[in-house]
């Protein structure tokens, strides 16, 4: 018999989430190295094991993040998956280093909007099935909505 939760993820304000599928605890050391490409981020970053002692491991330069990831991944309490919060950075600075750790095998999300993630549970464990990131759509780009789009992409430091 498997039942279906939702967990609401706890994100500290100004606060990104990245959260990822990945197969061995190295992952732990490797995404925090890859977290150094981006050196003015923030971060908090937590992976749940799936064997052995099944222990929650942790990094970060940053210790409340690191709390509040070590928070998300109980909650989830999925095996294999990390949680990694990010402060003054976005995820489009870190997801090609993230995607480029070998032992990553999905990213869920990388987000700052509200997130609901949707697991399977089972006699075994949990599982993530996917996230709900964000807000329904309100509507279609029209013409009068394209420039505040460019503004908003120039703001992150992206051009046309």
């Amino acid at each position: 018999m498997i039942e279906l939760l939702e967990v609401q993820m706890q994100v500290p304000h100004d606060t990104n989430i990245v959260i990822g599928q990945s197969h061995f605890m190295k992952t732990v050391e490797d995404l925090s190295d890859a977290m150094v490409h981006t050196p003015q981020a923030r971060f908090g970053l937590a992976f749940n094991e799936s064997s052995g002692e099944c222990l929650v491991r942790s990094e970060g330069n940053d210790e409340d993040l690191r709390h509040a990831a070590i928070h998300n991944a109980e909650l989830l309490g999925a095996r294999h998956i990390f949680v990694l919060l990010i402060q003054n950075a976005y995820p489009i600075n870190v997801l090609h280093a993230i995607r480029s750790v070998p032992e990553v095998c999905r990213v869920f999300c990388a987000t700052a909007n509200p997130v609901e993630v949707i697991l399977a549970q089972s006699e075994q464990g949990r599982g993530v099935l996917g996230v709900i990131d964000g807000d329904p759509a309100r509507g279609v780009e029209d013409d009068a909505s394209v420039p505040s789009r460019y503004e908003l992409m120039g703001k992150f430091g992206f051009k046309r």
